[in-house]
Protein backbone atom coordinates (compact mmCIF):
# COMPACT_ATOMS: atom_id res chain seq x y z
CA UNK A 1 0.00 0.00 0.00
CA UNK A 2 1.68 3.37 -0.46
CA UNK A 3 1.92 5.99 1.83
CA UNK A 4 -0.30 8.63 1.58
CA UNK A 5 2.21 10.55 3.16
CA UNK A 6 5.21 10.05 1.79
CA UNK A 7 6.68 12.52 -0.91
CA UNK A 8 9.35 12.96 -2.80
CA UNK A 9 10.70 15.68 -0.53
CA UNK A 10 10.92 13.46 2.17
CA UNK A 11 12.44 10.88 0.16
CA UNK A 12 15.37 13.32 -0.55
CA UNK A 13 15.46 13.49 3.50
CA UNK A 14 13.45 16.97 3.92
CA UNK A 15 11.66 17.12 7.61
CA UNK A 16 10.00 19.51 9.97
CA UNK A 17 12.39 21.34 12.22
CA UNK A 18 11.85 20.49 15.68
CA UNK A 19 10.68 23.02 18.15
CA UNK A 20 13.97 23.67 19.78
CA UNK A 21 15.41 27.68 20.67
CA UNK A 22 17.77 28.94 17.41
CA UNK A 23 21.04 29.49 18.41
CA UNK A 24 22.75 32.65 19.33
CA UNK A 25 25.15 31.93 16.80
CA UNK A 26 23.42 31.24 12.99
CA UNK A 27 26.68 31.12 11.52
CA UNK A 28 30.31 30.37 13.62
CA UNK A 29 33.90 31.38 12.00
CA UNK A 30 36.82 30.14 13.63
CA UNK A 31 40.20 31.49 12.61
CA UNK A 32 42.86 28.35 13.03
CA UNK A 33 46.60 27.49 11.69
CA UNK A 34 47.63 30.77 13.22
CA UNK A 35 44.70 32.77 12.04
CA UNK A 36 45.58 32.08 8.69
CA UNK A 37 42.52 29.78 7.88
CA UNK A 38 38.96 30.46 8.36
CA UNK A 39 36.47 28.18 8.89
CA UNK A 40 32.60 28.97 8.54
CA UNK A 41 30.20 26.76 9.83
CA UNK A 42 26.21 26.96 8.80
CA UNK A 43 24.45 26.40 12.70
CA UNK A 44 21.11 25.31 12.05
CA UNK A 45 21.57 21.32 12.75
CA UNK A 46 18.22 21.29 13.98
CA UNK A 47 16.92 22.39 10.72
CA UNK A 48 19.46 20.94 8.78
CA UNK A 49 21.25 24.25 8.18
CA UNK A 50 18.41 25.38 6.35
CA UNK A 51 18.93 28.77 5.38
CA UNK A 52 16.67 31.57 7.16
CA UNK A 53 17.01 35.75 6.55
CA UNK A 54 18.97 36.16 9.86
CA UNK A 55 21.23 33.07 8.63
CA UNK A 56 22.13 34.50 5.23
CA UNK A 57 22.94 38.41 6.69
CA UNK A 58 25.06 36.80 9.39
CA UNK A 59 26.89 34.97 7.11
CA UNK A 60 27.30 38.25 4.84
CA UNK A 61 28.64 39.55 7.68
CA UNK A 62 31.14 37.11 8.11
CA UNK A 63 32.24 36.99 5.25
CA UNK A 64 32.77 41.01 4.54
CA UNK A 65 34.51 40.63 7.81
CA UNK A 66 36.92 38.05 6.05
CA UNK A 67 37.70 40.13 3.30
CA UNK A 68 38.64 43.00 5.40
CA UNK A 69 41.03 40.86 7.75
CA UNK A 70 44.61 40.39 5.49
CA UNK A 71 45.64 37.62 7.94
CA UNK A 72 42.81 35.27 6.21
CA UNK A 73 44.50 33.62 3.08
CA UNK A 74 42.05 30.70 2.84
CA UNK A 75 38.35 29.99 4.03
CA UNK A 76 36.32 26.86 4.14
CA UNK A 77 32.41 26.77 4.67
CA UNK A 78 30.84 23.88 5.97
CA UNK A 79 27.80 22.73 7.91
CA UNK A 80 26.77 21.95 11.75
CA UNK A 81 25.43 18.45 12.34
CA UNK A 82 25.42 14.98 11.14
CA UNK A 83 22.81 15.29 8.01
CA UNK A 84 23.58 18.04 6.77
CA UNK A 85 26.04 20.76 4.86
CA UNK A 86 22.41 22.68 3.93
CA UNK A 87 19.16 22.00 2.64
CA UNK A 88 18.76 25.23 1.38
CA UNK A 89 16.42 27.75 2.32
CA UNK A 90 14.32 27.24 4.77
CA UNK A 91 10.51 26.52 3.55
CA UNK A 92 8.79 26.97 7.28
CA UNK A 93 9.69 30.26 7.53
CA UNK A 94 8.80 30.96 3.89
CA UNK A 95 5.29 29.39 4.26
CA UNK A 96 3.42 32.55 5.66
CA UNK A 97 5.54 35.47 3.66
CA UNK A 98 4.09 37.82 1.31
CA UNK A 99 5.46 38.75 -2.14
CA UNK A 100 7.15 41.68 -0.41
CA UNK A 101 8.79 39.86 2.40
CA UNK A 102 9.77 37.18 0.22
CA UNK A 103 11.44 39.59 -1.96
CA UNK A 104 13.09 41.20 0.84
CA UNK A 105 14.54 37.99 1.52
CA UNK A 106 15.48 37.47 -1.81
CA UNK A 107 17.80 40.85 -1.61
CA UNK A 108 19.40 39.41 1.33
CA UNK A 109 20.15 35.89 -0.07
CA UNK A 110 21.49 37.83 -3.53
CA UNK A 111 23.65 40.09 -1.17
CA UNK A 112 24.88 36.90 0.45
CA UNK A 113 25.81 35.06 -2.61
CA UNK A 114 27.14 38.06 -4.47
CA UNK A 115 29.24 38.61 -1.74
CA UNK A 116 30.30 35.15 -1.42
CA UNK A 117 31.19 35.14 -5.60
CA UNK A 118 33.29 38.43 -5.23
CA UNK A 119 35.48 37.58 -1.91
CA UNK A 120 39.26 38.08 -3.05
CA UNK A 121 40.11 35.43 -0.50
CA UNK A 122 39.90 31.93 -2.08
CA UNK A 123 36.99 29.70 -0.35
CA UNK A 124 36.06 26.68 -0.77
CA UNK A 125 33.23 23.62 0.83
CA UNK A 126 33.52 20.79 2.93
CA UNK A 127 30.29 19.06 2.05
CA UNK A 128 28.41 16.40 4.02
CA UNK A 129 25.23 15.11 3.60
CA UNK A 130 22.59 16.82 1.82
CA UNK A 131 23.56 20.10 -0.03
CA UNK A 132 20.05 20.93 -1.72
CA UNK A 133 18.39 23.74 -3.30
CA UNK A 134 20.52 27.14 -1.95
CA UNK A 135 22.65 24.78 -0.16
CA UNK A 136 23.93 22.99 -3.28
CA UNK A 137 24.33 26.96 -5.10
CA UNK A 138 25.98 28.21 -1.52
CA UNK A 139 29.17 25.45 -2.39
CA UNK A 140 28.96 25.53 -6.71
CA UNK A 141 29.43 29.22 -5.84
CA UNK A 142 33.06 29.09 -3.91
CA UNK A 143 35.65 28.20 -5.38
CA UNK A 144 35.99 24.29 -5.41
CA UNK A 145 34.40 21.48 -3.54
CA UNK A 146 35.40 18.63 -1.66
CA UNK A 147 32.86 16.15 -0.34
CA UNK A 148 32.15 13.15 2.23
CA UNK A 149 31.11 9.74 0.36
CA UNK A 150 27.93 10.30 1.71
CA UNK A 151 27.48 13.50 0.12
CA UNK A 152 24.29 14.61 -1.90
CA UNK A 153 23.89 17.53 -4.31
CA UNK A 154 20.51 18.77 -5.69
CA UNK A 155 18.41 21.27 -6.85
CA UNK A 156 14.64 20.55 -5.92
CA UNK A 157 13.09 24.03 -6.19
CA UNK A 158 10.94 22.68 -9.14
CA UNK A 159 9.10 20.16 -6.91
CA UNK A 160 7.48 23.20 -4.67
CA UNK A 161 6.68 25.43 -7.62
CA UNK A 162 9.67 27.53 -7.77
CA UNK A 163 12.47 27.81 -10.89
CA UNK A 164 16.20 28.02 -8.97
CA UNK A 165 17.74 31.14 -8.31
CA UNK A 166 20.87 31.11 -6.66
CA UNK A 167 23.15 30.19 -9.25
CA UNK A 168 22.41 26.90 -10.47
CA UNK A 169 20.98 27.25 -13.74
CA UNK A 170 23.88 29.64 -14.37
CA UNK A 171 26.31 27.10 -12.44
CA UNK A 172 25.77 24.19 -13.29
CA UNK A 173 25.90 23.92 -16.87
CA UNK A 174 29.55 25.14 -16.14
CA UNK A 175 30.66 22.29 -14.31
CA UNK A 176 27.93 19.74 -16.07
CA UNK A 177 27.09 18.72 -19.34
CA UNK A 178 24.50 21.14 -19.97
CA UNK A 179 22.17 18.00 -20.54
CA UNK A 180 22.43 16.47 -16.61
CA UNK A 181 22.30 20.48 -15.46
CA UNK A 182 18.65 20.41 -16.94
CA UNK A 183 17.74 17.55 -15.85
CA UNK A 184 18.49 18.13 -12.18
CA UNK A 185 17.03 21.47 -12.44
CA UNK A 186 13.74 19.71 -13.98
CA UNK A 187 13.22 16.57 -12.00
CA UNK A 188 15.02 17.88 -8.40
CA UNK A 189 16.43 14.10 -8.44
CA UNK A 190 19.88 14.62 -6.12
CA UNK A 191 23.10 12.79 -7.39
CA UNK A 192 25.56 11.57 -4.91
CA UNK A 193 29.07 12.65 -4.33
CA UNK A 194 30.40 9.92 -6.11
CA UNK A 195 28.45 10.89 -9.54
CA UNK A 196 29.11 14.85 -8.42
CA UNK A 197 33.01 14.01 -8.90
CA UNK A 198 33.16 11.58 -11.95
CA UNK A 199 31.39 14.88 -13.37
CA UNK A 200 33.72 17.19 -12.27
CA UNK A 201 31.44 19.40 -9.30
CA UNK A 202 33.73 17.71 -6.63
CA UNK A 203 37.57 17.72 -6.38
CA UNK A 204 38.04 15.16 -3.70
CA UNK A 205 35.48 12.45 -1.87
CA UNK A 206 36.87 11.52 1.90
CA UNK A 207 35.11 9.61 4.67
CA UNK A 208 32.80 11.86 6.72
CA UNK A 209 35.11 11.95 9.78
CA UNK A 210 38.27 12.81 7.81
CA UNK A 211 36.73 15.04 5.39
CA UNK A 212 37.78 18.29 7.76
CA UNK A 213 41.12 16.99 8.07
CA UNK A 214 41.00 17.17 4.31
CA UNK A 215 39.78 20.25 4.11
CA UNK A 216 42.74 22.08 6.39
CA UNK A 217 45.42 20.29 4.64
CA UNK A 218 43.94 21.97 1.62
CA UNK A 219 43.38 25.48 3.37
CA UNK A 220 47.27 24.77 5.03
CA UNK A 221 48.84 24.24 1.26
CA UNK A 222 47.28 26.98 -0.23
CA UNK A 223 47.27 29.66 3.02
CA UNK A 224 51.63 28.53 2.60
CA UNK A 225 51.70 30.32 -1.06
CA UNK A 226 51.47 33.65 -1.84
CA UNK A 227 48.30 35.11 -0.75
CA UNK A 228 48.81 37.78 -3.83
CA UNK A 229 49.73 35.32 -6.18
CA UNK A 230 46.65 33.25 -5.21
CA UNK A 231 44.51 35.77 -5.39
CA UNK A 232 45.69 37.03 -8.65
CA UNK A 233 45.43 33.54 -10.40
CA UNK A 234 41.31 33.80 -8.61
CA UNK A 235 40.69 36.38 -10.56
CA UNK A 236 42.55 35.55 -14.02
CA UNK A 237 40.13 32.66 -13.65
CA UNK A 238 36.85 34.14 -12.86
CA UNK A 239 37.59 37.35 -15.33
CA UNK A 240 38.72 35.11 -17.80
CA UNK A 241 35.47 32.41 -17.75
CA UNK A 242 33.51 33.04 -21.01
CA UNK A 243 35.91 35.14 -22.68
CA UNK A 244 37.44 35.29 -26.13
CA UNK A 245 40.71 32.98 -25.75
CA UNK A 246 43.08 36.14 -26.59
CA UNK A 247 40.59 38.27 -24.38
CA UNK A 248 41.07 35.88 -21.23
CA UNK A 249 44.89 35.68 -21.90
CA UNK A 250 45.49 39.40 -21.75
CA UNK A 251 42.90 38.86 -18.53
CA UNK A 252 45.62 36.63 -17.13
CA UNK A 253 48.81 38.52 -18.43
CA UNK A 254 47.49 41.44 -16.40
CA UNK A 255 47.15 39.45 -13.45
CA UNK A 256 50.41 37.93 -14.00
CA UNK A 257 52.61 41.11 -14.08
CA UNK A 258 50.85 42.55 -11.14
CA UNK A 259 52.35 39.39 -9.87
CA UNK A 260 56.02 39.98 -11.53
CA UNK A 261 56.31 43.17 -9.96
CA UNK A 262 54.89 42.34 -6.21
CA UNK A 263 57.71 41.78 -3.38
CA UNK A 264 56.38 38.12 -3.32
CA UNK A 265 58.32 37.13 -6.02
CA UNK A 266 61.37 38.67 -5.16
CA UNK A 267 60.61 36.51 -1.82
CA UNK A 268 59.53 33.57 -3.75
CA UNK A 269 62.52 33.02 -6.01
CA UNK A 270 65.25 33.71 -3.57
CA UNK A 271 63.79 31.34 -1.13
CA UNK A 272 63.98 28.30 -4.01
CA UNK A 273 67.60 29.55 -4.77
CA UNK A 274 68.61 29.74 -0.87
CA UNK A 275 66.72 25.84 -0.32
CA UNK A 276 64.31 27.45 2.08
CA UNK A 277 60.32 27.83 2.41
CA UNK A 278 59.48 31.16 1.64
CA UNK A 279 57.81 33.71 3.97
CA UNK A 280 55.26 35.72 2.33
CA UNK A 281 53.86 38.72 4.30
CA UNK A 282 50.25 38.91 4.84
CA UNK A 283 49.03 41.13 1.88
CA UNK A 284 47.91 44.67 2.38
CA UNK A 285 44.45 44.86 1.02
Amino acid sequence: MTDATDTRMKRLGYRPPPDVAEPDQLVLVEYVSGGRVAIITLNRPHADNAITTELAAQLTEILEMIAARSSVRCAVITGAGDRAFSVGGDLYQRKQMTKEEWLRQRQVFDRMLYTLRQLRRPIFSAVHGMAYGGGCEIAISTDFIIASDEARFGQPEAMVGLSAGGGSPVFLPRVFPPGKAMQMLMTGEAISAQEAHRLGMVNEIHPRTELMSAALRIAEKIAANSPTAVQSVKRAVQNGQGEPAEQAIAIMMDEHWRSVVHPDRVEGILAFTEGREPAFPDPDF
